[in-house]
């Protein structure tokens, strides 16, 4: 069993380039603490940050912790704030960015056929 803060996961890694901008990632569980069916990741988007415009065949699902921001959602945007929730299809085209002057976080569970970071 694992308890942590999320604050304390030892994988953090800025996310610049290739359609991302002002992104941090952290690695909170994986295949490292003998999770083999999913990871979990919390990514930060700084104020006017985003995540790349983007699609794999992997699904994921999005808990919204903190700050508002918006969903690429079938080509359009769509508002979301903490304690929202974004179910990503695998294939389907997707972005996330930051629309507040606040850090905006969300949690994202992967499959482990996907990268964990």
């Amino acid at each position: 069993m694992k308890v942590m803060h999320y604050r304390d996961a030892e994988t953090v890694k800025d996310i610049e380039g290739n359609g991302a901008h002002a992104v941090k990632g952290r690695l909170l569980i994986g295949k490292a603490d003998g999770a083999p069916n999913f990871a979990m990741r919390m990514f930060e988007l700084a104020e006017g940050g985003h995540t790349p415009c983007h699609s794999h065949d992997w699904e994921h699902e999005v808990f919204v912790h903190s700050g508002r921001g918006e969903a690429l959602c079938d080509g359009d945007w769509v508002p979301v704030e903490a304690g929202s929730v974004v179910f990503v299809p695998g294939n389907a085209e997707h972005q996330f960015r930051n629309t507040g002057t606040e850090p905006f976080q969300f949690v994202c569970l992967v499959p482990p056929s996907s990268p964990e970071l």
